[in-house]
């Protein structure tokens, strides 16, 4: 199985989990919603409908939190998983907020067009390295300008000792949160898929896409959020 029918298999209670799995839940992805959120405010304030492009965008918590803070935006949203994307479609056709499906890999050209926001959860450290930093520099480039791009993600320690302290608290965390043996050892099993880089060396592969203000913008353990502006 890979990582796409992995994701699939569990789409419908995946947000529920967010919760319990991702323990610092609401100051990680409230960060990515205030990063986020001015190029699209500009983008109204010009008469202009704000454009959203979430790469993996999974059941679309990110864009929904997006789309709830900046009303009027429209989203495209970009992932393998069509189990995924159908669950974030129908959420936001119920909420009559505009957006377009696209199942497809991120190492596949991104969908055509110019976005105020790129944005991204948990799905680039899937990606090895050097696909990452390909992504990167294909994201900058889809920007408009003075538009931001914005990874909230899992990432890697600076050595190999803090990575396994980083999983010891995120154990504990976890269990302290309500998640079972069960849930563990299932988030666990998707973890094989994962190839987290340090904030450092992603802050630098941004920065040589051409991004500028790049920043780590929050971080607790393993979950950072970084970006930077086009």
């Amino acid at each position: 199985m890979g990582v796409a029918e992995e994701f699939d298999a569990v789409a419908d209670g995946y947000d529920a989990a967010r919760r319990r799995l991702v323990p610092c839940f609401d100051a990680f992805y409230t960060t990515a919603v205030e990063v986020a959120a001015p190029p699209l405010r500009a983008a109204l304030a010009a008469g202009r409908t704000p454009e959203v492009l979430d790469l993996g965008a999974g059941t679309g918590l990110l864009s929904s939190l997006l789309s709830a803070a900046v009303p009027g935006v429209r989203l495209t949203l970009v992932d393998a998983a069509p189990q995924m994307l159908a669950v974030a479609a129908e959420q936001f056709t119920g909420r009559g907020v505009a957006h377009r499906m696209v199942v497809a890999d991120l190492a596949e050209p991104l969908p055509a067009g110019r976005y105020d926001a790129v944005v991204s959860a948990l799905a680039i450290h899937h990606l090895d390295d050097s696909a990452k930093r390909d992504l990167y520099g294909r994201a900058a480039a889809a920007l408009v300008p003075g538009g931001v791009f914005v990874n909230a993600d899992q990432v890697a320690a600076p050595t190999p000792e803090l990575d396994r302290r980083y999983h010891e608290v995120w154990l504990a965390q976890v269990a302290a949160l309500g998640s079972d043996a069960d849930e563990i050892a299932a988030a666990e099993q998707r973890m094989a898929y994962d190839r987290p880089a340090p904030v450092a060396e992603q802050c630098r592969w941004l920065t040589e896409a051409g991004l500028a203000d790049v920043d780590c913008f929050f971080k607790a353990w393993r979950f950072a959020v970084i970006g930077g502006r086009g």
